[in-house]
């Protein structure tokens, strides 16, 4: 039994994460290279491993021939015969092979062909392993810099973290160990090369779901996400179940869900705010913590006016239009934010209030009066008969609702008590 090459295969497999059926094939290869090396071909070269005891056997199939010309290929029936008794003049019979007698440089040829598999089932191996894991988020030790970038160490493979990649202000040291979100694996010669990123707005989802069991149950769901990585954030959320909070879950009990996420990002600002299909409220609640006073939203081109009062209109805007710019990415709006005493100075103040509310100025009225008597004009010069008089009706008899030319008959009904007495 070869015990020590069943021991080596377990070890490979358990390090490298490479397959016993793989590592078996790789030697059953590398053991007809030899053969093809030391005799020439290998094309009638049969090698067989058992996959338990770890022993092989190498076997040639020879045509027995009264003259021998290509010893690899052919054998006497004097030579046959010791191996088979029964060997008959033109038939085939199988030869054991010692690959022993193998040369050194066959030798060494199969050794580099039992390694160069190694190496790129390794690659596969981890190729494998990390492209399932794109848009997931990896936990990293930083390894070294490289560039302007920095190696992150993953366990099996390194990965890159670019210069744009990396959240401006952070401050990276070698031995941290960091989250990163997985943009991309290729499957390169040399390996694969796993790009990540500490600024993708997805990190920022995927964080969110390790931290908050709701969201990792789809309970609440993150609609959007708008981010300018190492300053400020904003989430909208929704939540699929009306008993559950989805602004409160992803706080978590006196912060401590999103103080988690914050941590992670080294003191990112995030606000979470509540998702609304009406564009309207999700705006107000985007532009959170600034109160607003009105929004008035298009669909149609994607844009909005919002009024806010005086003092909160450096709040609604930001710092450099950052809350703005936030609320705007994240609805997908274009946003024109006004001060109220700007939007009565401009007029677009009871401009907003007729279209949200329906308030009629003075104005307003004189066109719908206008509008009453030209639909009353175009009435009267309608030629419509109106006869006045008394029909007794039969029981079951009905009456016509047109005269003979057309014309709509109007009736009136008249209670007989209610008639006046005669004289």
């Amino acid at each position: 039994m070869n015990r020590e090459l069943i021991e080596a295969i377990g070890m490979l497999e358990e390090e490298k994460g490479i397959s016993k059926e793989i590592l078996l094939d790789s030697i059953r290869q590398s053991l007809e290279q030899a053969c093809k090396a030391h005799f020439g071909k290998s094309d009638n070269i049969d090698v067989s491993i058992d996959p338990d005891t770890g022993d092989y056997k190498v076997e040639a199939q020879k045509e027995v021939v009264e003259h021998v010309n290509d010893p690899a290929l052919e054998i006497t029936l004097e030579d046959a015969r010791k191996v088979d008794p029964d060997a008959e003049m033109g038939g085939i019979v199988t030869v054991d092979i010692n690959s022993r007698e193998f040369g050194r440089i066959a030798t060494q040829n199969a050794k580099n062909v039992i390694l160069q598999r190694i190496r790129e089932e390794e690659r596969n191996a981890v190729y494998n392993q990390f492209s399932g894991k794109v848009h997931e988020i990896v936990t990293g030790q930083i390894q070294r810099k490289q560039g302007t970038g920095f190696l992150i160490n993953l366990g099996k493979a390194d990965a890159l973290l670019s210069e744009k990649e990396q959240v401006p202000g952070e401050m990276l040291r070698i031995g941290d160990r960091i989250k990163v979100y997985v943009v991309e694996v290729q499957n390169m010669s040399r390996g694969p090369k796993i790009l990540v990123s500490r600024t993708h707005p997805e990190l920022v989802r995927k964080l969110f779901e390790s931290e908050v069991a709701e969201v990792a149950q789809g309970i609440v769901e993150i609609k959007g996400i708008s981010r300018e990585p190492g300053n400020r954030s904003k989430i909208a959320v929704w939540s699929n179940d009306p008993d559950v909070d989805p602004v409160g879950a992803c706080v978590g009990m006196n912060g401590s869900r999103v103080g988690a996420v914050v941590n992670e990002l080294r003191g990112e600002k995030i606000d979470i705010v509540t998702w609304d299909e009406n564009p309207a409220i999700l705006i107000e609640n985007a532009l959170s913590p600034a109160k607003v006073i009105s929004v008035l939203a298009d669909p149609d081109e994607h844009s909005a006016k919002v009024i806010v009062p005086d003092y909160q209109l450096s709040l609604a805007i930001g710092r450099e239009g950052q809350n703005a710019r936030l609320a705007a990415r994240l609805t997908g709006y274009k946003i024109d934010i006004k001060s109220e005493t700007q939007a009565r100075d401009s007029g677009e103040f009871e401009e907003m209030f007729r279209q949200e509310e329906g308030v009629l100025t003075p104005e307003d009225l004189v066109s719908a009066v206008e509008e009453i008597e030209a639909a009353q004009e175009a009435e009267q010069e309608e030629e419509v008969e109106y006869i006045e008089e008394i029909i007794e009706l039969e029981d079951g008899e009905e009456l016509p609702l047109v005269d003979e030319d057309g014309v709509e008959i109007v009736y009136e009904y008249i209670d007989e008590e209610d008639e006046p007495d005669e004289g």
